[in-house]
């Protein structure tokens, strides 16, 4: 059994690669922009940002170097304090053909897992997401091997940022617990237990207990709500002893019927759920301190 955390920490992810500007407009899409939501979501109780980038010109998901430093910087230049959390995801969906299913169809972003690292090395984040699912997602597939996230979990490493592992169903765990015991991982670690996706964990206090039922006793977890689930889920993981997270990557409404006005105020909601649950929020310093990232603290680190 796990208490209550003492701390919770708040994770924002502002934009992420689905999420769409005709689903919402308020989404931001410039780096500008990305950077202004996350300074925004520090503002209003968010110690963590999660960070991903989008071509300015097409609000598009984008893997452009140039887009992460650009964030990364504006973000810096005001808070050097706040957690980054940069996003590896994108770079691992195949699409079939239709005339061959073994040929690449268009929308397919499959690279080497080395080249969806890059900017990590690069720009050396506190956080770098890793993804261990392969699964079914919409008319695609997302391919995350065994070999892959070796790869990517070594170069996250070598790079000195702390990998927080994404586990969309409890095959993920699984292969988290080998990467563990094989040293791929270390221990004490990170994840993001991710709830809705529609072919992944579905979203509810049973999936939620199941799952983090699975994990290492010392391992930090936040449980991610997709959709109209996402404020369930930060009332849920907080009884359940984890940390929470909201943002327009993760839904794009604050109320039924009611679009999210910004990113923000997502963070502020989710601090009310929490404060009148009787928890307390974390600060970007004592965030720090949980996840063990006092001692190389991001306004310090050098970006190549």
């Amino acid at each position: 059994m796990r208490a209550i955390l003492p701390k919770t920490i708040i994770t924002c992810a502002v934009t992420g690669n689905l999420t769409t500007i005709e689903q919402t407009p308020y989404l931001p899409v410039t780096p500008e922009q990305i950077a202004d939501a996350c300074l925004g979501a520090a503002e209003s109780g968010a110690a963590v940002v999660h960070i991903h980038v989008r071509d300015p010109k097409t609000a598009k998901p984008s893997m452009q170097l140039e887009y992460y430093r650009d964030v990364i910087e504006r973000i810096r230049a005001k808070n050097t304090q706040l957690v980054l959390n940069v996003t590896t995801g994108p770079g691992g969906r195949f699409v079939p053909s239709i005339e061959d299913p073994r040929v690449a169809g268009p929308g397919t972003t499959l690279i080497a897992p080395e080249k969806r690292v890059e900017h990590i090395t690069a720009l050396k984040p506190d956080i770098a997401t890793l993804d261990l699912n392969t699964m079914n997602s919409g008319k695609e597939v997302v391919i995350n091997t065994p070999r892959n996230v070796r790869i990517m979990a070594e170069i996250i490493r070598a790079a000195g940022s702390r990998p927080e592992i994404e586990l969309f169903d409890s095959g993920d765990i699984a292969m988290m617990q080998d990467m563990l015991k094989d040293g791929a991982l270390e221990s004490p670690v990170l994840c993001s237990i991710v709830m809705g996706v529609k072919y992944g964990f579905q979203p509810s206090p049973e999936t939620l207990l199941y799952a983090r039922n699975l994990l290492p006793a010392n391992a930090t977890f936040t449980s991610i709500g997709i959709g109209r689930f996402a404020f369930p889920a930060v009332a849920q993981s907080y009884l359940a002893g984890g940390h929470v997270r909201v943002g327009l990557e993760d839904s794009v409404m604050i109320d039924k019927g009611k679009l999210a006005p910004s990113n923000a105020a997502m963070v502020e909601k989710a601090r009310r759920i929490l404060e009148d649950l009787g928890g307390q929020v974390a600060t970007a310093l004592e965030a720090r301190d949980i996840l063990g990232l006092s001692t190389r603290a991001t306004a310090n680190r050098r970006i190549a």
